[in-house]
């Protein structure tokens, strides 16, 4: 067990971990409890840079978003590959350009008062994320054919954009193609494997890619799910978790984290272990699974 105790962080958080990471070497990530899902998609439009500032005037210390490439390379942040569901557009976000995207209105859906808000480039979030000293779990979303491309370009510029210490970024995603094209480009920077049910061969999946978390969906988690996990090595993130009660339970199982729309809602939430704990992950590679507990 890591009985590490973390001070609240009044600078950016990336101020209190220095270092160059090197190959081979283990590095510090710390990860709240309640991670901001999408911003707080439930508080604002999510994928905005509106929802970080919400994130932020919540108490987040950690959000959570997507990144897709537009028809002329250029990384945003959307969820859907269609435009319809979150701006006024209509279309594949893929078959678009960014000046196309960047027309629309991303936040009248959601509330008159984000009327405005448009699509951000990537660069543009982490910027704004570095200013309001949030962690950012950045989740790859690729079109058919377009997963290795995806974690190529937005590996890369994560490197030239964020902090030179990573220890508040994670890359994740359900494409074991973008999270080897991650892996390859930015060995620096934690890789995160994205599950809607964990499969039987989710230690060798994970291992191969050299990832660092697990990601589940917390409706088909249970205890023993949990253990396996743990017991791995692997610190377990939950999604979508906006019920105060699920959100206590999973943390007294061991989940490690829980991504939430509404992380208002679960403000004061504490692991059942206690303290803040210290994940530790070799993020250069990972050629064979890891042995025992984190914890």
């Amino acid at each position: 067990m890591l009985p590490a105790v973390l001070a609240p962080m009044v600078q950016h958080p990336l101020s209190a971990l220095s270092g160059t990471l090197r190959r081979g070497e283990q590095t510090k990530i710390v990860l709240p409890p309640v991670i901001g899902h999408r911003g707080a998609a439930g508080c604002a439009p999510e994928n905005t840079l509106a929802g970080f500032r919400k994130a932020a005037a919540l108490g987040c210390r950690w959000v959570e978003f997507d990144v897709r490439l537009t028809s002329d390379n250029q990384p945003v942040l959307l969820h859907d590959n269609r435009l319809e569901r979150t701006t006024d557009g209509r279309g594949k976000a893929n078959a678009s350009s960014f000046a196309a995207i960047r027309r629309h209105d991303a936040g009248s859906w959601f509330h008159p008062s984000f009327a405005g808000e448009r699509v951000p480039k990537l660069a543009e979030a982490l910027a704004l994320l570095v200013e309001l000293g949030l962690g950012a779990n950045v989740e790859l979303k690729a079109a058919r054919g377009r997963a290795a491309e995806t974690g190529a370009l937005v590996s890369s510029l994560l490197v030239s954009y964020w902090p030179d210490d990573p220890a508040q970024l994670l890359i994740s995603s359900f494409q074991p193609g973008a999270l080897a094209a991650a892996r390859d480009h930015a060995p620096s920077i934690a890789r995160g494997l994205l599950f809607h049910r964990l499969p039987k061969n989710w230690l060798r999946i994970a291992a191969k890619l050299g990832c660092a978390t697990i990601h589940a969906e917390h409706q088909r988690l249970s205890p023993a799910v949990v253990s396996e996990i743990r017991e791995a090595g692997y610190p377990l993130l939950a999604y979508t978790v906006n019920d105060r009660a699920r959100a206590q339970t999973l943390l007294d199982w061991g989940v490690t984290s829980v991504f939430s729309d509404v992380p208002d809602r679960l403000q004061g939430l504490a692991r059942g272990g206690g303290n803040c704990p210290v994940m530790m992950a070799d993020r250069a590679s990972a050629a064979t699974p890891r042995q025992g507990s984190m914890w």
